[in-house]
């Protein structure tokens, strides 16, 4: 039977380095462990240039090579017999290549280290299956094709018009459609110019309001570079975020959330959210088994991205027209016990209850706005109108992202427990609820710490 690189798709996934063999000119051979070989069509394969200088004396010697690859599926072996033909610096095919190892290196914390010098294209001039004492292990049972589960995950959410209603169904649906392991949708905070999390699953906790910046990690390099990014064996990786723990001291201490983790995550996959030429957020996926998600998964995961981020973006902008013009009913408030202390950090607006941190920001900012206009005029209901052309909130021009900011301050209330809560009346409207009589206390005012 005539093998065909396309069959050894699962083979340039890097779990398993492969071996390449020179010859110098002297016939001595010497071998070399490559971690990055990339099946560049159905003749060529491109090798990462990052050689022992006599790997690279070698090739210019002797153009010819062998290349042992494995398939992780299965175990089997192949070999390639190559020609070199030419190394690239440059060009869609270093680009690739380039954009890989950047994601690899993201995952130790190498990411100024460890660059690409070249891609030394070789042609195959042959293919064969090297023969093994062992039998190969049987191959897991195929999933099926992808498309009908990209189509189940988008029915799920293409009729929600609400920001976390599109959130909750796209995650469920994931979670059902996939059963990958555990997954997170961050969206783009144009303010702080960070990824911040307003929903998770499979997670221990929900790492509501935890953010990451463009470049950090598989998530951050995914939403910088604006492309899917797949690893399918993080067994040698370090995954980021991983040794920080998630506490209450620690998020006091540092005024910031910590990403939650899936411990022994083995494969994991983020795609950009995308829509009318802007990043939106992330969508990030992981799982304990290697190899969790194929080619034929990250094309569908890439496109539920994108429909995800078409849906964010148009909740967004009906909430923003859907304010009333009528007056807003005020009720008056009520002086209630017990007492809650209510701190709030003007440089950073990050705002503390009962000594506990809970989000800082544009969110921070709108919570102490609110609790100001509670304390001064009784009012509890407002507006996405009314909240937005509020100078004095200082919102960051057309692109506020409004809806977002108030999702994640109301599911970090939630996810708190705090006794103050935002209720959602209906499409724009929303309701400041407490559970007693807050003490608001701003070195914006008063100079307190």
């Amino acid at each position: 039977m005539t093998l065909s690189l396309t069959e050894l798709a699962a083979c340039f996934e890097g779990v398993i380095p492969s071996i390449l063999c020179t010859v110098g000119a002297d016939g001595t051979p010497n071998i070399s462990y490559l971690s990055h070989v990339t099946r560049l069509d159905d003749e060529h394969v491109g090798l990462s240039d990052q050689f022992f200088s006599k790997t690279a004396r070698n090739i210019r010697e002797n153009p010819r090579a062998a290349l042992l690859v494995v398939n992780p599926h299965d175990g089997a072996q192949y070999r390639l017999d190559l020609q070199y033909c030419e190394t690239v610096g440059s060009g869609p095919v270093f680009e690739r290549m380039a954009a890989d190892l950047r994601a690899t290196s993201a995952q130790v914390g190498m990411t100024d280290v460890m660059r690409l010098r070249g891609v030394a294209i070789h042609r195959v001039l042959g293919l064969r299956a090297v023969r093994s004492p062992l039998a190969a292990a049987p191959p897991e049972a195929w999933r099926g094709s992808a498309l009908p589960r990209m189509a189940a995950v988008v029915d799920a959410f293409a009729d929600r018009t609400e920001l976390g209603e599109i959130v909750d169904a796209a995650l469920d649906a994931l979670e059902a459609a996939f059963r990958h392991g555990a997954t997170m949708i961050l969206l783009h905070d144009p303010a702080r110019d960070c990824f911040v999390t307003l929903g998770s699953r499979g997670y221990g906790r929900t790492g509501i309001g935890a953010d990451v910046l463009p470049g950090e990690g598989l998530i951050g390099l995914s939403g910088k570079e604006g492309r899917a990014i797949r690893v399918s064996d993080a067994s040698r990786l370090r995954r980021f975020g991983a040794a920080v723990e998630a506490s209450s001291e620690q998020e006091n201490r540092t005024r910031s959330v910590a990403l939650p983790s899936l411990p022994g995550a083995m494969s994991q996959i983020a795609l950009p959210m995308a829509t009318q030429g802007r990043i939106r957020g992330v969508l990030f996926l992981e799982s304990p088994k290697r190899l969790a998600f194929s080619a034929e998964d990250e094309a569908a995961l890439a496109l539920i991205a994108r429909q995800l981020a078409a849906a964010i973006a148009l909740s967004e902008a009906d909430a923003a027209e859907a304010a009333p013009d009528a007056p807003i009913p005020r009720r008056p408030s009520e002086v209630a016990s017990p007492h809650i202390r209510v701190v709030h950090h003007a440089h950073d607006d990050s705002v503390f209850i009962e000594h506990d941190y809970l989000i800082k920001g544009v969110p921070g900012r709108i919570l102490i706005h609110m609790l100001e206009a509670f304390l001064s005029a009784g009012q509890v209901d407002f507006s996405n109108r009314e909240i937005r052309t509020d100078r004095a909130l200082r919102l960051p021009g057309l692109k506020d992202n409004l809806e977002t900011r108030l999702l994640l301050l109301r599911r970090r209330l939630e996810d708190k427990n705090a006794p103050i809560r935002l209720l959602r009346l209906s499409r724009g409207r929303i309701r400041l609820h407490v559970a007693g009589y807050p003490i608001v206390i701003s070195d914006r005012k008063s100079g307190a710490q």
